[in-house]
């Protein structure tokens, strides 16, 4: 069996130092908001060129805090794309905004910077991109954009942990940078887990109340707020993988390249724009034949998943919104033929080297 990823083999790499750390959280008994969340803020901050960050409970929740401390709510729109997972519009829609959607570039999966414009009314107050399977969205453009009108941008990072435009890291281009640490991805605790990152302190002030019920302190609230911060013992974890993850995007590049190489012929591969650092969350082909690749290599005893199926503009809870099929097609059509292959740092050359064979054969 070849899995989509090797968390078993990545912990055996790391096992010492993992225990080591985990050990020192359960005799210092200091389990909420302790002192390895703060060095992980303060590494993260640091990692990314920004002021501050705000360790949280989820990606979804760092979203959702995001924009609610923005002031996003009832009656607002945020522009977002409609090929992403469903958390990015769940969080819109915690708010009472509404999701306005756009179309996303066929060669990048991203959100098309190009065609945000058109959609910006009088009730639009964000720009919600995603960086789609590692590579960054065009932010330059979209924050030109967002300066011209006025307007908030929470970055998506989730799927795109160290990747960057022009050697700048996503996350630090928008108001604030939203991170999941679910366990698959770059940078992936054993749990749940997520981060904000961003550089205005006072905002950074009003986050840190909203993850801890609103308080200012010790039994003092500002405002209604949430149960949602991130774990001692997920930070003590993420802090081993940080000194690690940029090995890890790294050896991911390779595999990229090396797929790159043997499939290039055969089905249309996942594409670097100049300037753009791509760390392959997910590598991802396109094919009019991806429902046959894939079983194939299900007979082969090989994983593969297709991200997205359905566009969230056609998903049931979004019906409200009034859109219908062909509203989007270039999202339409990649659901049609997306396929996504397994790739981790810890996956053998001769792995891929078998995936090309049996994807030849199709």
């Amino acid at each position: 069996m070849i899995p989509m990823i090797n968390l078993k083999k990545q912990f055996e790499g790391i096992r010492d130092e993992v225990l080591k750390s985990l050990t020192e959280v359960l005799e210092s008994t200091q389990y909420i908001l302790g002192p390895k969340v703060k060095e992980f803020e303060r590494k993260i901050s640091e990692y990314h060129g920004v002021s501050e960050a705000v360790g949280v409970a989820s990606g979804t929740d760092a979203l959702h805090l995001s924009l609610t401390a923005l002031g996003i709510g009832s009656g607002d729109e945020v522009i977002t794309t409609p090929f992403t997972f469903f958390a990015t519009v769940e969080a819109i829609l915690y708010t009472g905004a509404r999701p306005v959607f756009v179309d996303i570039e066929p060669d990048t999966f991203n959100i098309a910077a190009d065609k945000i414009e058109e959609k910006i009314t009088n009730k639009t107050k964000a720009i919600l991109p995603v960086h789609m399977f590692g590579h960054p969205a065009d932010m330059e453009k979209i924050m030109d954009v967002a300066k011209r009108h006025n307007l908030k941008v929470v970055e998506d990072c989730a799927q795109a942990f160290g990747a960057s435009v022009n050697g700048k890291k996503v996350g630090s281009f928008g108001d604030t940078g939203c991170f999941s640490f679910y366990p698959s991805k770059n940078l992936g605790a054993c749990g749940d887990g997520g981060m904000i990152v961003l550089n205005d302190r006072d905002l950074a002030g009003t986050l840190r109340g909203l993850r801890n019920h609103g308080s200012k302190g010790a039994y003092v609230h500002e405002r209604i707020g949430f149960n949602s911060r991130l774990d001692e013992l997920q930070a003590a974890i993420l802090l081993v993988k940080l000194k690690v993850v940029d090995k890890y995007n790294s050896m991911r590049r390779e595999k990229a390249e090396l797929y790159n190489r043997l499939l290039a012929e055969r089905v249309v591969c996942p594409k670097q724009k100049d300037g753009f650092y791509h760390v392959y969350h997910q590598y991802t082909i396109r094919s009019p034949k991806r429902d046959e690749i894939q079983r194939k290599l299900k007979e082969a005893g090989i994983a593969s998943t297709v991200y997205y199926p359905l566009p969230l503009h056609l998903q049931s809870p979004l019906s409200f919104a009034g859109y219908k099929k062909g509203d989007f097609p270039a999202a339409e059509k990649a659901a049609e033929e997306v396929l996504s292959l397994p790739i981790c740092p810890e996956l053998e050359n001769s792995a891929i080297e078998r995936i090309a064979e049996i994807i030849a054969s199709v």
